[in-house]
């Protein structure tokens, strides 16, 4: 699950992680006031749209003001549109809220992440001089200026692994042991919310030798979200794909992807290899739809109902695999849903295991032009097919 910066950098807070000073704005008037209060010290702030997406800064989501009347102002453009970057497509990410926060004597910009490295097991705290640059882009063209520490599960991050990132940063004075604090603070926070990943790009260095979180972002495991109903109340679904919203009211496990061939698919094993199939034909799955192992008709015609919301699907290929899901169960959801949304494009269905025969009878009779496959290689060539005739 992801969360907003403003919300991020709370949590952090409450862990002993240093950030500035900022306040919520939903209007013009509302930032005006937050400015006039964070504005006492130096004399200026930043006005920061609030997506659920990085880069905003060269969208135009992040602006300087230097008086309370250009913050409304620069709030007031920015609520309300489409701010868009890298990250969100060429379709942008509405703003619906600003986050007015005080300004830093800035002397240095670094970048400071902390996750998961699957390859050795291990969370890894990973440290640049190159703050303020995607991480990706820093990997890519100067890898050696990456520096990582693999942190011991048992032992926890140590003292001398913060204090080796801050010399490798090249920190001096009392900025190795702001540093030294800020990293173990955000491994607590990191380790206690259940994160699945804590970026701070950039994490700055004042003029005064205090290191602060300048940005923040934070995801967290959806698995552990039960033992945090404090964090999972912090979800805005207005930053989320309303199929994918829809589809967890329903207990589906759906991720909305760039291609024009919908999937459902019972399994998460079969669902990825139903795509990697696909993709081997020729064509682009646009979906990660699983509908799961004991699923009944009033779920798979809810499934079946979010794929074909997607205007970018030309075709629907269903790949069943009938264990604990009786194939007919699975049948007698396909010809409900269809029929109900006017099915307009191509539908692929391939059936395997329990009550197979009545399944693909059930599908024969239905009067619907449902396109049978034998195997998963037939089903995806015969989808990709399909969906090229429409295109």
């Amino acid at each position: 699950m992801k969360i907003h910066e403003y919300q991020a950098k709370e949590i952090l807070r409450r862990f002993g992680v240093a950030v500035p000073r900022g306040k919520l704005a939903t209007s013009p008037e509302q930032a005006v006031a937050a400015a006039r209060e964070l504005m006492t010290d130096k004399g200026v702030c930043v006005v920061k749209a609030q997506i659920h997406a990085g880069g905003r800064g060269k969208g135009g989501g992040v602006k300087l003001a230097r008086s309370p009347e250009q913050a409304g102002e620069l709030a007031r453009a920015m609520l309300g549109m489409q701010l868009v970057t890298h990250q969100t497509g060429p379709q942008g990410q509405k703003v619906r809220k600003v986050y007015v926060e005080e300004g830093m004597d800035i002397a240095r910009e670094l970048y400071l992440g902390l996750t998961l490295d699957r390859a050795i097991a291990r969370n890894v705290l990973m440290a640049s001089s190159e703050g303020g640059v995607e991480i990706e882009e820093v990997a890519a063209r100067h890898p050696e200026k990456i520096l990582r520490e693999a942190i011991d599960p048992v032992v926890g991050l140590g003292g001398y692994q913060a204090r080796d990132l801050a010399f490798g940063l090249g920190l001096t004075g009392s900025a190795v042991s702001s540093f030294a604090k800020f990293a173990a603070a955000m491994y607590r926070a990191y380790i206690e919310t259940d994160a699945s990943i804590v970026e701070i790009n950039p994490l700055v260095v004042t003029k005064q030798g205090e290191v602060l979180a300048l940005d923040a972002k934070v995801n967290f495991d959806d698995n552990a979200l039960f033992r945090h109903e404090d964090i999972a109340d912090l979800r805005d679904p207005d930053e989320e794909d309303p199929r994918e919203n829809q589809a967890k009211e329903h207990d589906l496990n759906y991720i909305a992807l760039d291609g024009n061939i919908g999937c459902m698919v019972n399994g998460a094993g079969l669902a990825m290899a139903t795509m990697d199939m696909i993709k081997t034909a020729g064509g682009m799955p646009a979906n990660f739809l699983d509908v799961g192992g004991g699923a009944d008709e009033e779920k798979v015609t809810a499934a079946f109902k979010i794929l074909l919301a997607d205007p970018h699907v030309q075709a629907v290929l269903v790949n069943i695999f009938g264990g604990i899901m009786r194939c007919d169960v699975i049948a007698a959801g396909i010809i409900a849903a269809a029929k109900q949304v006017q099915l307009r494009v191509p539908l692929v269905v391939r059936l395997e295991g329990t009550n197979v025969e009545q399944g693909k009878e059930l599908l024969r009779t239905s009067g619907l032009p449902i396109i049978p496959a034998d195997d998963l290689g037939d089903a995806a060539y015969k989808a990709v097919a399909a969906a090229k005739k429409v295109a």
